[in-house]
């Protein structure tokens, strides 16, 4: 009977501690949540609000169409097909998201980006990709590599700048699941160069050490 009773101490301690490790501020499920004092006027939670459960049905799990191809006619030679909660919305709650990614040949390239709420883990379905992604500045902005073929799989961590280039002949097409239900997806160039309303050239001169006119130049292609 000690020995029992040694063992369901040790699992009440056990869940003690794992209570107090999960008692964390929730992640949050969008780009911002401000906070209301006057719920009148609140329109939005961290994350969605739910269907009544006796009205839920399968559908609400169900997403098709994964299997037809992006269309790559674009000037990066990329697309990306989402499927997240809200897309899929039965994803809810659920901290999980999937997307397919297609490649033209000979460059088609998912620009440098990242996903501020979620890892990412790919695998290579056809084609070969050169993939990568650089870590923070705390850890000097290491650049971590690798060429991927058919049936390879690469992570992705959360919150790194990371990219995939098609270098084979041929199409490629790799899909992705995310540790989020709303990954989120930010495009450096686009953000950097196309944010709305523009950032002053003057701060991007600077930082990115480059004449003005050719700042000018890249904001007017964005």
């Amino acid at each position: 009977m000690k020995g029992v009773h040694n063992i369901l101490v040790a699992l009440a301690l056990l869940a003690l501690v794992s209570s107090l490790g999960l008692a964390y501020d929730p992640s949050p499920l969008q780009d911002f949540c401000v906070a209301l004092d006057d719920i009148k006027n609140g329109v939005f939670v961290n994350g969605k609000f739910c269907k009544d459960p006796k009205l839920v049905t399968a559908n609400d799990f169900f997403f098709s169409g994964l299997n037809n191809p992006g269309n790559t006619g674009n000037a990066v030679g990329s697309n990306v097909t989402t499927v997240n909660v809200d897309t899929l919305p039965g994803l809810n709650t659920l901290g999980v998201s999937i997307v397919r990614i297609d490649f033209a040949p000979y460059g088609g390239l998912n620009p440098p980006h990242i996903h501020p709420r979620a890892t990412e883990v790919l695998v290579v379905l056809e084609g070969t990709l050169f993939v990568g992604f650089v870590s923070s500045n705390q850890d000097n902005n290491r650049l971590f590599t690798k060429v991927l073929n058919k049936g390879d799989v690469f992570v992705f961590p959360i919150g790194m700048i990371h990219f995939q280039l098609n270098i084979g002949k041929t199409p490629a097409v790799a899909f992705a699941g995310l540790s989020g239900q709303n990954p989120g997806v930010i495009t450096i160039a686009n953000a950097v160069f196309g944010s709305n309303s523009p950032i002053n050239s003057d701060v991007l001169t600077k930082a990115f050490m480059l004449d003005k006119k050719v700042v000018q130049y890249l904001q007017s292609k964005f």
